[in-house]
């Protein structure tokens, strides 16, 4: 009863998920064959996502973020153009290696515990973190499980999937930056025309610390050099700081580790969308994206995609359109992509990540004005959007 009590609306939300999931298999809206192919191909993305967010979770504990945004801070030297750009970059690496969830979790509260230590205006911070999630998500397999599935349907390794989307990656980015500076970041909006820098931060478990970041390193180098299942390599850098923790914090294990919301809400929204594409969201959307594989189709794909994510989420509308575009348009299924990762960013519930990152922001006590981020949020991911498919299209 206790644990019921202290579930969140979203806890719950993901539960009722999964349970009709589960129940329309069972009543056999869903067939038995379907929904097994489905769970199958989930199966290494679940592992993945269980361990990566364990990963992610003891590597902030140990203070790895928190030094690397206190650097960042320092670099920045006052100035407030100079530390955009290293927020910038430090949310986009950090979305790219480990993932857009992991920069909502735990990117985030170390930005605004930075914005409360030094004196930095919170909301340009929270929305360099929450824009970032999303458009900074198209490089890797890893920084997206919608990616995840693209790589998986077009046959791409890790490094050949930056090869392909490193222009639109970096095309999105910038026109991350131009809005960001415009809507956030400009002296009319910051409120300060400088800021002081903190002191250098001191881990309280050096050992600990390093343990971590070198289990990140390696988590990333195995992925990207070696080329390894990305389950794989999450759950041995996970194991490798899981066992640290239990030598020098073992207090700080818990089951709360595990993102048990997400584990439910993931299968619960595979067989949902599997069972409404069967029942007529198939037809609808192979008719609303076409079978032209060039840049008019490539477009058109992008433009659905982002658009069922701000009336649903990211996740489903990738599954239910990945399944309209034919097989062989792998440049309109990654323009698809492309719509779903970097046009979720209207309605508070288009992705996973800005849900985690509202909460986050409750929880610290920063406002965010939903007029003003859904207004600017529009504006970037139109223009996101058009910008990084047509560089898709071009390259």
């Amino acid at each position: 009863m206790r644990i019921l009590k202290r579930a969140h609306p979203l806890d719950w939300f993901a539960g009722g998920l999964l349970v009709c999931g589960v129940l329309l298999v069972a009543t056999g809206a869903l067939p038995t064959g379907p929904a097994g192919q489905a769970m199958t191909r989930i199966a290494p993305l679940v592992v993945f996502l269980a361990t990566v967010i364990v990963l992610a979770e003891l590597t902030g504990r140990a203070e790895v973020f928190d030094a690397v945004a206190s650097w960042v801070a320092r670099t920045g030297k006052g100035s407030y153009p100079l530390l955009f750009c290293l927020c910038v970059l430090f949310a986009s690496v950090t979305t790219i290696t480990l993932n857009l969830d992991t920069t909502a979790v735990l990117l985030t509260p170390v930005m605004l515990a930075l914005s409360t230590r030094v004196g930095i205006a919170a909301v340009p911070l929270a929305m360099t973190t929450v824009w970032l999630s999303n458009t900074a998500s198209l490089l890797l397999p890893v920084s997206n499980l919608t990616n995840l599935l693209a790589a998986d349907r077009v046959a791409l390794t890790p490094v050949e999937m930056a090869t392909t989307m490193g222009v639109p990656q970096l095309v999105s980015i910038l026109v991350t930056m131009a809005c960001l500076w415009g809507f956030y970041w400009r002296l009319g909006r910051r409120g300060a025309e400088s800021y002081i820098p903190p002191q250098p931060l001191r881990p309280a478990d050096p050992v600990l610390f390093r343990v971590c970041a070198l289990a990140c390193a390696g988590f990333l180098l195995s992925i990207l050099v070696i080329d390894v299942p990305l389950w794989s390599a999450s759950l041995t850098a996970a194991v490798v700081v899981v066992a640290a923790f239990a030598l020098r914090r073992r207090a700080e294990l818990r089951l709360s580790l595990v993102p048990w919301r997400l584990l439910m809400l993931v299968p619960g929204m595979f067989l949902v969308v599997e069972t409404v594409s069967a029942h007529g969201l198939h037809d609808l959307l192979t008719a609303a994206i076409g079978s032209d594989g060039g840049p008019l189709g490539m477009l058109r794909s992008a433009g659905v995609g982002a658009g069922l994510s701000n009336v649903l989420n990211n996740l489903p509308a990738y599954l239910a359109g990945e399944a309209a575009v034919p097989i062989g348009n792998h440049h309109q299924l990654l323009a698809l992509l492309i719509g779903t990762n970097v046009g979720p960013l209207v309605t508070p519930w288009a992705s996973l990540a800005t849900l985690l990152w509202f909460e986050r922001c409750r929880w610290h006590g920063t406002r965010i004005p939903l007029r003003r981020f859904m207004t600017t949020g529009l504006v970037l991911a139109v223009t996101g959007t058009v910008s990084a498919t047509a560089a898709l299209a071009l390259v």
